[in-house]
């Protein structure tokens, strides 16, 4: 399903593509999906085509929380948490390098 959702999201331009393991990590999600989006329409543009395709293809729900215009998106599905930012906002958090002891299983350019 995380591959899927890295997948689509390039598919639909979403940019550094990385999709990071965290399982036995972290207790509340087993891998992250993080993407880069060039501006704050195509954050929501790639938030909205996720959840509707999320929906169609695997039957499940999720309302996207944090605001586009401060350059990050987050989709929680349970196993998959999709974090899309600008590529500002990630520099800021660097989650990737809070998260390093997990497991980077695809990166996209």
């Amino acid at each position: 399903m995380a591959r899927g959702f890295a997948n689509f999201l390039e598919n639909k331009k979403g940019e550094d593509i990385v999709l990071l393991d965290i399982k036995g990590i972290a207790s509340f999600t087993d891998y992250f999906v993080i993407v880069n989006g060039t501006s704050s329409r195509m954050l929501q543009s790639l938030a909205n085509a996720l959840v509707r395709e999320v929906k169609s293809e695997y039957h499940l729900n999720s309302l996207p929380e944090g605001q586009p215009d401060l350059g990050w998106v987050l989709l929680d599905y349970g196993d998959v948490v999709v974090h899309l930012f600008s590529p500002e906002q990630r520099d800021f958090y660097r989650l990737e390098e809070l998260w390093s002891e997990g497991k980077v299983i695809l990166h996209l350019m």
